[in-house]
Parts: C-alpha cells; sequence; structure tokens
C-alpha cells in the first residue's frame, strides 16, 4: 500500500535531518515524504531543499508564517497534499527505526488508526547523535542515554511484531496515552472528519480532539509497542499556557459527540 510521511518541525534543523534520513532508510520506503514547517527560518527550507534533490522519494516542504504555535493548520496544509491513501505523522524530532514504515503497514486495517510509541532520549545521547546530523545511527535497548530507565519502557525498543500483535491495546481506553508524534491513518478516515482543527493554537490537545472525533466516526484506534519504534529526540517542554482554551475545544467535541469540524482540512484542498 502506498503511503505518505508527514514531519512536523520548527526551526530544530539538525533534528530535522537525522529524521530524513531515518525516513529514506526505511526497509519499506514511503511514496513521499511532506516537511510540514510551522514558521522555521531559512535553514529549514535549505536543508530540504538539498535533500529533495538528490531523493528518489518527492520531498515536499509546506511553510507557513510563524505566527505561534499552530501545528493543527499545518499538519493540514500538509495533509492537502498527500497523494497515498495512508499517511504516517511524524514530529521532526522523532528518529524512526528503519521498519518504522514496514510496521505501520503490516499492522494497518481498515476502521483503525494506529498510535505507535516513543522512546525517550536524553540531552546527553540527543547531543551525540546530533553532532553530525548528516550521519545516521540509532540507540540500542542498553545505551545508557535512554531518558527513562525502567526495564518496561526500555524493552518497547525491542522490536518483534509478534509481541506488537499479541500486546494491542485499544486506543479509546488509553486516551491519555494520545501522541500525534508517531501516528498512521487512512487518509480517507481523516477526510471524514475534516482533519484537525484549526482553531487550536498553542501547544497541547489538537490531537486529542481529532482522535475524539474519529472515534464518534467509529474509526478505531489501535496503541501498540514493540514496533513502529521511534526514539524521541530531547527537547525542552513546551510552554502549556494554550492548554485552557484548547481543553475547552476537546470538551466541547467530546460532550457533543462532534465527528466533523467546520474549519479543518477542506479549507486547504
Amino acid at each position: 500500500m502506498k503511503t505518505s510521511i508527514i514531519i512536523t518541525t520548527y526551526n530544530r534543523p539538525d533534528a530535522l535531518e537525522l529524521v530524513l534520513l531515518s525516513a529514506l532508510n526505511q526497509s519499506i520506503q514511503p511514496n513521499q515524504i511532506i516537511v510540514a514547517d510551522d514558521g522555521s527560518n531559512d535553514e529549514t527550507k535549505q536543508l530540504v531543499d538539498r535533500y529533495a534533490e538528490v531523493s528518489a522519494i518527492p520531498i515536499l516542504h509546506i511553510w507557513q508564517d510563524d505566527e505561534g504555535f499552530r501545528v493543527a493548520q499545518i499538519r493540514n496544509k500538509a495533509l492537502a497534499k498527500v497523494i497515498s491513501p495512508y499517511v504516517i505523522l511524524v514530529d521532526g524530532d522523532i528518529l524512526m527505526n528503519p521498519n518504522f514504515v514496514e510496521d505501520h503497514l503490516k499492522l494497518a486495517k481498515p476502521g483503525y488508526f494506529i498510535q505507535g510509541g516513543r522512546v525517550l532520549l536524553n540531552q546527553r545521547l540527543t547531543s551525540k547523535l546530533s553532532v553530525n546530523s548528516s550521519k545516521l545511527s540509532y540507540p540500542n535497548l542498553f545505551d545508557s542515554g535512554f531518558e527513562e530507565n525502567r526495564f518496561e519502557k526500555r524493552i518497547t525498543s525491542f522490536r518483534n511484531l509478534f509481541l506488537a500483535r499479541l500486546t494491542l491495546k485499544n486506543l479509546k481506553d488509553n486516551r491519555s496515552k494520545v501522541r500525534s508524534c508517531n501516528m498512521s491513518f487512512y487518509m480517507k478516515d481523516i477526510r471524514a472528519v475534516n482533519g484537525f482543527d484549526n482553531r487550536f493554537e498553542g501547544w497541547g490537545r489538537e490531537d486529542s480532539e481529532f482522535v475524539e472525533r474519529l472515534f464518534n466516526a467509529g474509526i478505531q484506534g489501535h496503541l501498540i509497542k514493540f514496533a513502529a519504534i521511534g526514539y524521541h529526540l530531547y527537547h525542552k517542554e513546551e510552554s502549556r499556557k494554550s492548554l485552557p482554551q484548547n481543553d475547552l475545544l476537546l470538551k466541547v467535541t467530546t460532550s457533543e459527540k462532534l465527528i466533523f469540524c467546520d474549519d479543518g482540512l477542506s479549507r486547504f484542498l
């Protein structure tokens, strides 16, 4: 099945270069890579253009003015350019395991979307990986640079499709674990709910609200471990000051069981 990858980014070209390299180093290659840029400076554009010139896979750079954190809108702008029936969303600080795309496709199922996991890397290991961002390397299970030292967290960085299928969970029962940094969807399902709600500005809840509308439309979510592994490069936490207003939008969607958002993907089609 043809698939596209959308990578969201903002002024972090060293991390983005690693993520692009990991997207190009897949056991099953995507048919399209779209960089959804929420207002970065020219350094990011130059990086993307450099890779687009030499890549056999089409790489697009979708940019919008820097007017604050508007990830919902830039994702919609990128989704409007998707040419595949399936799409994988990752953040620009998620280093993708070489079997990342393959795992998402093998676990894809009509009527479902996938929430993949992430393995948090500490600042030291992230800095080590980023020293030469044009050279790709991956952490391993026994590396000391994992931010979470608990064994049950580390072990999920071990890829095993049998365990992945055995431990599938219903995301509807685990709503607190919604993370759009590693998710995949059928495009027809995204169009059915009109994508993300462009009204979300500032960090938080745009992904939870989007997922809630998918649930309301009858689309189920699978929470997976041991597959589609993403290594989360360290960064400081975003400001939470927009959470109250974003929580309110989520609350309305949940209480009124909304499926379709008025200001969404259709604005860019």
